[in-house]
Formats: structure tokens, sequence, C-alpha cells
């Protein structure tokens, strides 16, 4: 068992980054945030500057947030990727990674890690990230697309459906083998007393954590411009979600989310600590 265990876990994880190295030449834009969120202040070291100077470097076409699009990003932003660099605690070592999501928040490329040992905060951190653009310099990008943009989106969506099936799959496996483990455990315990077992059936109990722990209060939706903003009954402004090219299918303001329909429920997906989280929100239109 240890070993189907084990074998699970490295198909798990294959899985999973086949899933985040999606083909970076179908994008034709970068967007740099203004801000990271490890840091206090918008361009702070200039490190926001060094990203977009970096990527124009190794052939990308980057942009900092806010600044004018051309005109085939403004009509349809799933042209480009968003880029997050995301910082590893360490004593002794600074360490940066680069993140590139999609126009539904969902992750497309990670790099390495690029390490630095730079005491300097300035000269920490831009070492640090020029390290991390050593994998992005070799990739050779050149934007190839494929009829349009709309249709690079929908065929990725598709493939990206069919790896979070795979992904839920094997966590489901993984998670009934660790079940099964502990069961063992308990067999060989001997009772201490005659106490009469219900045994309740995994189903129920399923639908109870997922009640318990998905489900959120009714969202109200309040049309506003490209997209709704979704309000509790206090009312407060909970979410703001734009439309896009998809049905059903929304972005999530300042989250890097996304929010669509599977069958009568209301899924918003997203990643945190690299890994696909989703969460069911009660809305009504």
């Amino acid at each position: 068992m240890k070993t189907k265990f084990l074998s699970l876990l490295v198909v798990f994880f294959l899985v999973a980054n086949a899933f985040s190295q999606s083909n970076l030449n179908n994008y034709k834009y970068i967007i740099i945030p203004e801000k990271y969120e490890f840091l206090k202040e918008n361009d702070q070291f200039q490190l926001n500057s060094l990203t977009e100077f970096l990527f124009n470097k190794y052939g990308f076409q980057a942009f900092m947030e806010g600044e004018n699009y051309p005109d085939d990003l403004n009509a349809n932003r799933c042209l480009a990727l968003t880029t997050d660099v995301i910082k590893d605690s360490s004593m002794f070592k600074t360490k940066l990674q680069i993140e590139l999501k999609n126009c539904n928040g969902l992750t497309v490329y990670t790099t390495k890690v690029g390490e630095s040992r730079e005491k300097d905060f300035n000269k920490a951190y831009a070492e640090a990230l020029r390290n991390a653009f050593k994998e992005l310099e070799t990739k050779n990008y050149k934007y190839v697309p494929i009829n349009n943009g709309s249709e690079v989106i929908v065929k990725e969506t598709k493939n990206q459906t069919e790896v979070v099936k795979e992904i839920a799959k094997l966590k489901a496996e993984i998670e009934n083998l660790k079940q099964d483990k502990e069961t063992q455990v308990v067999i060989t315990e001997e009772p201490k007393e005659s106490v009469p077992m219900v045994e309740v059936p995994k189903e129920d109990i399923l639908k109870v954590i997922s009640a318990s722990e998905n489900v959120s209060g009714v969202l109200y939706a309040q049309a506003i411009e490209n997209g709704f903003q979704l309000v509790d009954s206090s009312p407060k402004v909970v979410y703001k979600i734009k439309n896009t090219s998809l049905e059903n299918v929304f972005m999530v303001e300042g989250k890097n989310a996304t929010l669509y329909k599977k069958e009568n429920n209301w899924i918003m997906e997203y990643y945190e600590n690299n890994v696909l989280k989703q969460e069911v929100l009660n809305i009504k239109f």
C-alpha cells in the first residue's frame, strides 16, 4: 500500500506540473503589476520595472499595469499573461520565483527559484529576479497565434478541465489510501467498552463537509460596468467580477480567481500556495 501511495503522489505532481507549464508562445503580451504582495510600495526596489525590462529583453511584449495597452489587448485581455513574483522565506538567501497566470487566474507557467546571498535588498532582489529569468531566457519565446485569442482560451480551458478532473481523481485515491490506513490502525486497537456504533455512509459525510466548509452566505449580484458586484445582506461588497468572452465565466477582481457556473452551482477557483482550491458561492442574480 505504501508503494502505491508513493506512486500516486508522483503521478499527481507530474500531472500538476504539466498543467502549469502550458505553451507561452500562445500569449502575445505580459502585464506587470505595480506592486508585488511581499513589498509595501509600488515598484519598491525598482523590482516591477526590472521585471518589465527583462521580459522585453527576452522577446516578450510587456506592459506595466495601467499603461495604454494595444487595441487588441484592450479588446481581449486573454491575449496577456499577468506576472506575479513570489518570495520564498529564507534566513540567509533571497529567493524569488516568477509566476504567470492567464485571464482566468490559472497558473500557466512557473519558473525555478532564483537566489541571491546579497545582504543589501536592492542588490539581492535584483540578482534573485535575474537568476529566475534565466529559465525564460532559454525559452526563445516567439508569439504564435492560434487563429484568434478566444480559440486559444477555449482550447486551454478544455485541456485544463481535463487535467483538473485528473488531479481531483488522484487526490481522491490518495485520500482513500490514507483513510484505509487509518481504518487498519483503529481495527488493531482493542475496544475499551462495548459501544453501539452507527455507520454513516461516506457520501453523507462528504455532503456535510461540502455544505459546512464550501458554501458561503447568499450574495446578491448588482450590475456594474463590465460585470457585477456581489454584496451580502449588510449590504457589503464582497467581490467584483468581470465579464469574459465565455458564457457564465467571470474574473474575480483583485483575487486572481475565476468564477464559473457548473450545473446549478457557482464555483470560485483559485491557487493558494500553488494548490488549486475551489469555493462554492451562493449567488442570486
